[in-house]
């Protein structure tokens, strides 16, 4: 996902994102702990995701 695909998406919708990819991120912990997870690398684009995300809800409350 890209910043400009987040940058028209409203608080709320943002929470929402934030949520999704949390949950994604601890099941992607999860199977990586049980060894089931093969690709590896989806862990660090969750993250980053999370962090765009999160970038971009402090921007939104520094508007407002």
């Amino acid at each position: 996902m890209k910043a400009k695909e987040l940058q028209g998406k409203s608080a709320q919708e943002l929470k929402q994102e934030l949520d999704s990819l949390l949950k994604a991120q601890f099941s992607l912990r999860m199977r990586h702990a049980t060894q089931q997870l093969t690709n590896t690398s989806e862990i660090a684009k969750v993250r980053k995701d999370v962090a765009r995300v999160r970038t971009l809800m402090s921007e939104l409350a520094r508007k407002a």
